[in-house]
């Protein structure tokens, strides 16, 4: 987004309500989106977060400081628009889901991945009568056509805003099941971002890391908090 760059041109930032929906203005004015929808924000927790996101910018707008901003300019230019698309394609990952694939060895890392993962599948098969199938190695199994259409069904179930937050809950860890375990309070979001990375940890235990790789995992685990925050705000948390 580096084409949305400008001066700081206002002096305050208010929070109004009008027709169901909240936005911000700046000196009277509301905010639009980037392709210059306006910024309709379902709930005030969220208005009041992106309004401070933009009193606290100094005379350039920094777009990577607005992470509440952006991410609702994406529900609405993007994911609104794209609903169905999106929900189809994260439905998609119950069918190579993270937490169905086992290492064939060793048998310590195996039965890691089976303390951890095995009670967040038996919470799902409960929750969405869709239980799934578990392998060893990483190539995929035939999933139950009832189990993937009950999970694309409570994907399709989001709101748009919410939608926002469980794609990064989801491509992030790389499990439909875990996201959706994280968005519907099942699992704490720290212990879940911890969940997605059994295989690598148990890599670096044996190899050890790098700096490179170490600043990204970081990277992805903030984005995948702000996703855990942005869901809060969406609901009016």
């Amino acid at each position: 987004m580096s084409e949305w760059k400008a001066r700081r041109f206002w002096t305050q930032a208010d929070v109004d309500e009008t027709g169901g929906a909240f936005r911000v203005l700046l000196d009277g004015r509301p905010v639009r989106t980037p392709l210059k929808a306006p910024l309709a924000l379902p709930t005030p927790e969220m208005a009041e977060a992106v309004a401070r996101e933009w009193d606290a910018q100094d005379d350039e707008i920094a777009p990577n400081s607005m992470p509440v901003t952006r991410a609702a300019n994406a529900a609405i230019d993007k994911v609104t628009v794209q609903h169905d698309s999106i929900s189809t394609m994260l439905a998609g990952y119950a069918e190579t889901d993270l937490l169905c694939h086992r290492a064939e060895a060793p048998d310590a890392l195996r039965d890691q991945q089976n303390k951890a993962w095995d009670p967040v599948l038996d919470w799902a098969a409960a929750r969405f009568n869709a239980p799934l199938t578990v392998v060893s190695g990483v190539l995929p199994a035939a999933q139950p056509e009832a189990s993937l259409s009950h999970l694309s069904q409570a994907v399709h179930s989001y709101a748009p805003f919410s939608l926002t937050a469980l794609h990064d809950l989801v491509t992030l860890s790389g499990s439909l099941v875990l996201g959706l375990s994280v968005a519907e309070g099942k699992t704490h979001p720290e212990t879940a971002w911890e969940l997605s990375r059994i295989d690598e940890n148990w890599q670096i235990a044996q190899w050890g890391s790098d700096e490179e790789a170490e600043e990204m995992t970081a990277r992805k685990r903030a984005d995948f908090l702000h996703a855990v925050r942005f869901l809060g705000l969406a609901r009016g948390a």
